[in-house]
């Protein structure tokens, strides 16, 4: 039975195995296609992310200040037009921070963009300040950072410092220079810097710029006016009418401000206005940080910066690119602001905009060599295109090219553009052609003629400050002088009043009288010596000063000095020694000239003897009456004296010939002796300077002017033998007294002495020259 069962059992088998093994291959196919599926679908996912993968940027701003508000619209019109684009295989992200200027903010705002948002890339940092807190972060988190700032100067080893920062702007050296050559042009000599403190200091490098920048055009900075910053002041009115306030007592009315926030700007132009530091006589200049504001600034402001000239980056408004971003930006950006006049992007706004084509190129360049921080920088640094705010390459960190600045001028309510200043060529009609050695533009030379400057003036600002009766000018006059022909300063009649004389005094009376305006003026007496008396004006003691007052190299680097109006030179005074003697009238006529006029008085004698002797009685008899009576006759005819007749035609020509010369000699004799005999001839006793060292003879000078420093480091003369002579009128005495045996006076002084003492004194060479004599401004 067992058997049978089991038989059955096997017999009926065999179709359950079959089945069970169709089911194990089915069970096999089925693992492979869900296998499948699953590769296609993680592989579709794997593209679908790509496709939409998300670019993370942040971007730090100062959100409340126009410029931040203009950069924030271009960073949204330049995000949303990338994200618009179906084509592109990235979106972007953009996260913005504000800033508000403060490093510290900055930094903070870092950290939470970098650990919280994992952005891949900063963008913004309108401060230096700010960029190198947050470069510092960026390159220690390995993020690469875009900043619209760059350093006055740039640091060294900046990109070793800083590897991961990206300065997407210039320095200010260019801009300081353009400025520089600005007042060079209209030959201002001293300006005014005025900035805003910001607590970092960050202002101490354009001033060191301009410093050296104004040095090269021959001019210098009066003072410097530093503004607290305007978050600490309660009263910003009364803050910057009190430092304002220092302006008036300088005479220097250029003002170049060198960086100022745009609400402190603001109260800097109304109150310089109230003040009466913007009108005829002054000059504004700005940096592109005041000129960004002109745009936003509203009438009353712009009124009261009427004249000024600022500085603005030029970047073309022709290119497709601009007029399409330009007409986006003014619909967003009155849109989003509607309280805001300004329509008009700035260069920051330009950057912003430009940076995210940067970004997106750069990532676009990842997708075949990889994707890191590293290589992430290295293709931002690498970007070479034409943006809306010009051409962007990178050299060392920063942008390669020198900017192309635009001067431009407030008028009315608005401010129109001047020339253009060129890199290496200065100043120009157009913005010049960039080929391999540099810019070549159309040089102009007129900048002045097309200003509109402030108080509605089309005459170039002086410069200084006009003074007034309540403020004249102060001007020194040498009181201690030696010769008072040129000038004298003597008591008055009332207690303390001091009465000017002499030449150089009448000569500034004259020159007032052509000025053509009212000159206050006050003179001062200067109780010193000359070089003292320049000190003054240099150090502002005195205004200007009146004298004579010699031109010399080390005087005329502190100081002005008027065209000179007498030559200068230094004269040796020496006693003279007469040259008349008894056998003066011998003197007219040359040993030579005597001899040939015996040989010639005895030739003609001959000659009439000859003619005459045969035919005229009273040329016979002895020898010795022939020869005594032809000489007589040769001799008198000198004085045309002569009484013996002739017969020979012959003897008559030759008489008309002597008679002749008889005549010549005569008139020059004549004339010869009588001019000796009229003018005393005089001789110097000592005629030359070594010899004067050589016997360690004395000599005398004027100790208040600069002859004895000349006498002792240029002639050398020994300071022991130079004797000080106070008065023209002690030289004489001085002379006979034997005190000193010559006497050095600048040329003018010793022709006035000359006059006076001709028959006792003379001069000698040689004369050694100077500049002449000036009056001195500064």
């Amino acid at each position: 039975m067992d058997d049978t069962f089991c038989y059955d059992v096997k017999a009926q088998n065999p179709r359950p195995r079959c089945i069970f093994f169709a089911n194990r291959v089915l069970k096999l196919w089925l693992f492979f296609f869900v296998f499948i599926c699953l590769l296609l679908v993680l592989s579709n996912g794997e593209e679908t992310t790509n496709a939409n993968k998300l670019i993370k940027i942040g971007a730090i701003i100062d959100i409340d200040s126009s410029t931040g508000r203009e950069e924030k619209t271009a960073l949204d019109i330049a995000v949303q037009s990338f994200n618009s684009n179906e084509s592109n295989n990235h979106k972007l992200s953009l996260h913005i921070q504000d800033s508000g200027r403060n490093p510290l903010l900055a930094a903070t705002v870092t950290r939470k963009l970098i650990k919280e948002q994992e952005v891949e890339v900063i963008i913004g940092l309108e401060t230096w300040e700010e960029a190198v807190v947050v470069g510092n972060i960026g390159s220690r988190a390995q993020v690469p950072v875009i900043s619209f700032a760059a350093p006055a100067i740039t640091p060294p080893l900046a990109t070793a410092r800083w590897p991961f920062l990206v300065r997407m702007a210039n320095e200010d050296s260019k801009q300081l220079k353009c400025i520089a050559a600005i007042i060079g042009l209209f030959n201002w000599k001293r300006v005014i810097v005025i900035y805003e403190d910001d607590a970092f200091g960050s202002e101490s490098g354009k001033l060191a710029l301009l410093l050296e920048a104004l040095q090269d055009v021959g001019s210098e900075v009066e003072f410097r006016l530093v503004l607290p910053p305007f978050s600490s002041v309660t009263n910003p009115n009364v803050a910057v009418h009190e430092e304002l306030k220092k302006l008036q007592k300088k005479q220097s009315r250029v003002f170049v401000v060198l960086h100022s926030s745009f609400s402190m700007t603001i109260h800097l132009f109304e109150e310089a206005k109230k003040s009466g530091l913007v009108g005829h006589d002054s000059a504004w200049i700005v940096t592109e940080t005041i000129s960004s504001y002109l745009d936003s600034f509203n009438s009353s402001v712009i009124s009261s910066m009427e004249g000024t000239l600022g500085i603005k980056t030029y970047y073309s408004e022709d290119t497709s690119l601009y007029k399409k971003f330009y007409a986006n930006f003014r619909t967003t950006f009155r849109n989003e602001y509607h309280e805001e006049d300004n329509s008009q992007p700035g260069i920051n706004a330009l950057r912003a905009y430009d940076s995210i084509g940067i970004i997106t190129q750069a990532m676009e360049k990842l997708k075949s060599d990889g994707k890191s921080p590293k290589i992430l920088l290295k293709k931002i640094l690498s970007s070479n295109f034409t943006g809306a705010s010009g051409e962007v390459c990178f050299e060392e960190g920063q942008l390669s090219y020198d900017p192309i600045l635009r001067i431009v001028n407030v008028v009315g309510k608005r401010y129109k553009e001047l020339d253009f200043w060129l890199p290496g060529i200065g100043f120009s009609r157009n913005p010049g052609v960039k080929n391999e050695t540099g810019y070549v533009g159309e040089i102009s030379q007129d900048l002045g003629g097309r200003v509109y400057w402030p108080g509605d003036s089309k005459l170039v600002p002086k410069g200084w400050a006009m003074p007034t009766d309540e403020k004249p000018l102060i001007i020194g006059v040498p009181a201690r002088t030696s010769f008072e022909k040129f000038v004298k300063v003597v008591d008055g009649k009332l207690p303390g009043v001091k009465n000017y004389d002499g030449f150089c005094i009448k000569l500034f009376y004259e020159v007032l009288k052509v000025l053509g305006y009212h000159l206050p003026y006050r003179f001062d007496p200067h109780n010193g010596t000359y070089d003292e008396l320049v000190d003054k004006v240099y150090n502002k003691t005195y205004d200007a000063a009146v004298g004579d007052i010699t031109i010399l190299a080390d005087r005329a680097d502190h100081v002005e000095f008027t065209q000179p109006y007498a030559e200068s030179g230094l004269s040796m005074i020496v006693p003279a020694k007469s040259e008349d003697s008894a056998w003066i009238f011998v003197k007219p006529f040359t040993i030579e000239m005597w001899l040939a006029t015996a040989a010639i008085l005895i030739y003609t004698m001959f000659i009439v003897w000859v003619l005459e002797h045969q035919s005229n009685p009273e040329f016979r008899g002895p020898w010795n009456h022939q020869i005594g009576t032809a000489l007589w006759f040769a001799f008198s005819s000198l004085f045309f004296a002569h009484r013996e007749k002739v017969y020979s035609n012959l003897t008559r020509m030759v008489v008309v010939v002597w008679l002749f010369v008889v005549l010549v000699l005569n008139s020059s004799y004549t004339a010869s002796l009588t001019s000796m005999l009229t003018v005393k001839r005089l001789g110097p006793d000592v005629t030359d300077i070594e010899l004067l060292k050589r016997a360690n003879l004395k000599i005398g000078c004027d100790g208040d002017s600069f002859v004895r420093t000349y006498l002792e480091k240029v002639l050398n003369f020994k300071s022991y033998n130079i004797e000080n002579v106070s008065s023209e009128y002690k030289y004489e005495g001085e002379f006979k007294s034997h005190r000193i045996a010559a006497a050095f006076l600048e040329l003018p002084y010793g022709k006035v002495f000359l006059s006076h003492y001709c028959k006792q004194f003379t001069t000698s060479t040689p004369t050694y020259r100077f500049g002449g004599l000036g009056f001195v401004s500064t």
